[in-house]
């Protein structure tokens, strides 16, 4: 959007001065004048008694031949010569959205000797791997990558493009975005497609995560979206799926203006609850320091770690790396205990696609049952132990 000012028309009358809230507009030589402080807001352009004041609709049209576009490409993450979980994540609803688009699914590896990695992916799903092959690539540099990606999307021209929303993915997807000319939907939930618009629908939790919007690119390609770790459900492997490997030279060396001195591990405890396959997660309704030790002993009989809402750990009773929902892990354990959790649907965001979720909650109409495969209505206090002893007497 712009905003003109017809000087053949303009009065001088300083109504507009007088009127715009933000103090944009100046008179010169009798002519009104916009500063760079103007929002657009439009009040000058309703002011005005002679119209001498317009708002301009700028819109840009879509690129000229959208079918050159086509496939649906996830970016394989991968840190140490390790690809991240996140990416067969990624493999198993791209599977899905490709089938329905009957187009191909690739994967994009950078750096180097990544050849078994690539297998990995293909038995995940894949029907072609891209390695972009350059060692410089195999420590993560948000330029070079943004480079590395950025031209194989201009030469291979896919019609999607999927990342994770892991900190690498949040720092240099909106790069590659920004520099093929084309939209980003970040930290999705949920994807499906128009089928016959060949349309992907990003869903994401938008204004405090109190509504889920759904968000289109119909005139820009690719369409990009980076998806919340432990959202999707990984692919299940074949190792007899065959795919092709195709490697890439970059077409100028990576360079990047930054350096990577030295890698060190994060100090104390490590938790990885992203990965577990039990969770037992706690909110407001353990009350402290005895809940969270209910908490624990559970978790600890079941072989899996401890979660917690926003609100446990902001009352301080349990760490922020245990955190579950929007603010904090996204998860999808085999089995959710969610115990004195309400079920916000910001907590709900980060954990709801658990295989199986179990809620312990005393009010019957917490938001937690609507989504719980099991519910228990009573005082996780009480019913806790009672869980606790028979896990105990089965494993003996």
């Amino acid at each position: 959007m712009g905003i003109i000012v017809k000087v053949d028309i303009c009065t001088g009358c300083e109504a507009c001065v007088n009127e715009c809230p933000f103090g944009a507009i100046e008179m010169r030589d009798d002519v009104a004048h916009i500063t760079e402080k103007c929002n657009l807001c439009g009040t000058c352009a309703e002011t005005c008694p002679v119209y001498a004041i317009e708002i301009t609709e700028e819109q840009a049209g879509p690129v000229a031949d959208l079918t050159g576009y086509k496939g649906l490409w996830v970016f394989a993450e991968q840190r140490g010569g390790k690809v991240a979980p996140v990416a067969y994540e990624l493999l198993g609803e791209g599977r899905r959205l490709a089938d329905a688009l009957q187009t191909e699914l690739s994967a994009v590896l950078l750096g180097s000797g990544l050849d078994e990695q690539a297998k990995g992916l293909i038995a995940a799903g894949a029907d072609k791997v891209y390695i972009c092959e350059a060692e410089q690539l195999n420590e993560f540099h948000e330029d070079s990558y943004a480079k590395a990606l950025t031209e194989l999307i201009n030469e291979q021209k896919p019609e999607i493009v999927l990342a994770g929303a892991t900190s690498i993915g949040r720092a240099f997807i909106p790069m590659v975005a920004t520099t093929v000319r084309t939209g980003l939907t970040a930290d999705c939930t949920m994807l499906a497609v128009d089928i016959e618009k060949r349309m992907l629908l990003q869903t994401r939790p938008a204004f405090g995560g109190n509504i889920m919007a759904t968000i289109v690119c119909p005139g820009y390609r690719p369409q990009m979206a980076t998806v919340r770790p432990g959202v999707m459900k990984r692919a299940v492997p074949d190792p007899g799926r065959k795919g092709e490997i195709i490697k890439v030279a970059p077409k100028t060396p990576p360079v990047s203006m930054t350096r990577l001195l030295k890698v060190i591990e994060e100090a104390g405890h490590k938790i990885n609850i992203s990965e577990a396959e039990v969770i037992v997660a706690g909110g407001r309704g353990m009350g402290g320091d005895k809940g969270v030790a209910l908490l624990k002993e559970l978790a600890d009989t079941l072989g899996g770690v401890v979660g917690a809402s926003r609100a446990a750990v902001d009352s301080g009773w349990i760490p922020y790396p245990h955190q579950i929902g929007q603010t904090g892990r996204t998860v999808s354990p085999k089995l959710y205990f969610a115990c004195g959790i309400s079920g916000a649907i910001q907590h709900l965001a980060g954990m709801q696609s658990s295989d199986v979720i179990v809620a312990i909650n005393k009010d019957p109409n917490a938001p937690i049952f609507n989504v719980a495969d099991y519910g228990i209505v009573g005082d996780v206090f009480e019913i806790l132990p009672l869980i606790i002893k028979r896990v105990k007497e089965l494993r003996g």
